[in-house]
């Protein structure tokens, strides 16, 4: 793969009002990702690839989502929108650079595999000049059909063209095509003024290939992969044919899930050997889980990395920054955020550690809170090796708690405590004997009285 160079073109113009949103479309997210980033990657991943972006004028975001994809990137916009065609050209500066191929892609379609974006690739470098991307739908109405004879398209039929007999085909057009590189231009130029509306129509390449004596393949994808969003709803579709990709990805490679239809994932989630995720999980962008760690039910995770053999939840959160080491436990609502965990440590119950560091196999215990934020800036809290932290105790950042310290429960700790210390900071216990049965014989006479 990549030997050929590829200039991939994405129609990212599409204003998107149906879904809502302030948002432009093409900048949603489906499995922690963008839209557009998801086509760009399946670009990528066919190798050699520059990418093209038909943006439309006056909205921001597109640049930086693109370039954010390590990938080369051009931005142009298109000021008009006059069909498929026009957007396509749009980008004509580099496609006159002279790629080998050129897929021209929707940004709107994320669930385009590499794969068969290879295919297509595959299907120019083998003489085609134009490759139609094609489907096979439940139901075909307002698609354009695939004449086809063989493995060529003869015609593209649009619904409103279309015989009775050719509405009745299921084989559509997905709107994706590849063209040959040196016959690209040539053929794009030639796509007149298609109706009263001025618009050029990219459907168009296929007849005036066909005229200029060149090849027209199809190649044939599953509906899901050419699905596009125009709606929350289809974009809640969309996500969930990601997500059982993603689930069966990961089981594939090892993965246990108890109730995988439960679990969310990230495109970019990460997975050992032998992990197991159970059931009401939610793991976000960012993520790397290590070999033997379990992630248990009804835990959050985003911008984290799990060491080998951890155990997180049930009912923990880790937020982005979140550094676990081996075999480290973080158990029922605890937060983890921009901290470092090291080797065996554990907080097992009802705490919050943030911005800064537990030592291998220190103790947090319940109800402590590493108070990292005084209201203008946040600060560390250095927890060492082996050190206890008591229930119900605050540490005050920045503060430092020494290897083997303990810091006795109910504490709210402002100073460093050195190593192998002990640290308190409460009032003393006062114990005054048959305080309690008085007050209550004093309230029963308060009472009766009352009544009188």
């Amino acid at each position: 793969m990549g030997e050929r160079s590829c200039l991939a073109i994405v129609l990212a113009a599409g204003e998107g009002t149906r879904m809502r949103s302030s948002l432009p479309k093409v900048l949603h997210r489906v499995a922690g990702r963008t839209l557009l980033a998801h086509v760009i990657r399946a670009a990528d991943a066919t190798g050699d690839v520059k990418v093209a972006v038909i943006a439309p004028p006056g909205q921001s975001g597109f640049a930086e989502e693109a370039n954010g994809q390590n990938v080369p990137v051009s931005i142009f916009q298109q000021k008009e929108r006059r069909g498929t065609a026009h957007a396509v050209l749009t980008a004509k500066e580099a496609i006159a650079r002279g790629a080998q191929d050129i897929l021209i892609l929707i940004g709107d379609a994320p669930l385009v595999r590499p794969q068969t974006l290879q295919r297509m690739r595959d299907a120019l470098a083998v003489g085609a000049s134009v490759v139609v991307l094609g489907f096979r739908a439940a139901d075909p109405t307002g698609y354009g059909r695939l004449i086809v004879r063989g493995d060529e398209v003869t015609e593209i039929v649009e619904q409103s063209d279309a015989s009775d007999a050719q509405k009745k085909i299921d084989y559509c057009n997905s709107g994706l095509m590849a063209l040959a590189g040196n016959k690209a231009l040539a053929i794009l130029e030639k796509i007149g003024n298609a109706n009263t509306k001025q618009e050029y129509y990219l459907t168009d390449a296929v007849a005036i290939a066909r005229g200029m004596g060149l090849k027209v393949a199809a190649i044939e994808a599953e509906e899901d992969e050419v699905r596009g969003i125009n709606t929350k709803a289809q974009l809640a579709e969309a996500e969930a044919v990601m997500q059982q990709r993603l689930r069966a990805a990961a089981m594939d490679a090892g993965v246990t899930m108890l109730a995988p239809e439960t679990v969310f994932l990230a495109a970019d989630t990460k997975f050992g050997k032998d992990v197991t995720v159970e059931p009401h999980v939610v793991i976000g962008p960012g993520v790397t889980i290590e070999d033997g760690a379990t992630i248990r039910s009804f835990s959050h995770i985003e911008g984290a990395r799990i060491g080998k053999g951890a155990r997180v939840g049930p009912y923990a959160r880790l937020r982005p920054g979140a550094d676990l080491g081996t075999d480290v436990h973080i158990g029922n609502f605890v937060e983890v955020k921009a901290a470092q965990i090291e080797a065996g440590a554990k907080a097992n119950h009802l705490a919050y550690i943030g911005n800064g560091r537990v030592g291998e196999g220190a103790n947090i215990g319940a109800g402590t809170i590493f108070c990292n934020y005084d209201g203008a800036a946040k600060h560390k809290t250095d927890v060492g090796k082996g050190a206890f932290i008591g229930s119900n105790s605050a540490l005050v950042a920045p503060v430092k708690i020494g290897d083997g310290a303990y810091v006795g429960s109910g504490s709210v700790i402002t100073r460093d405590v050195p190593a192998e210390s002990l640290a308190l900071e409460r009032s003393q216990q006062v114990v005054k004997e048959g305080w309690a049965k008085r007050l209550r014989e004093l309230k029963s006479l308060t009472k009766k009285g009352g009544k009188s």
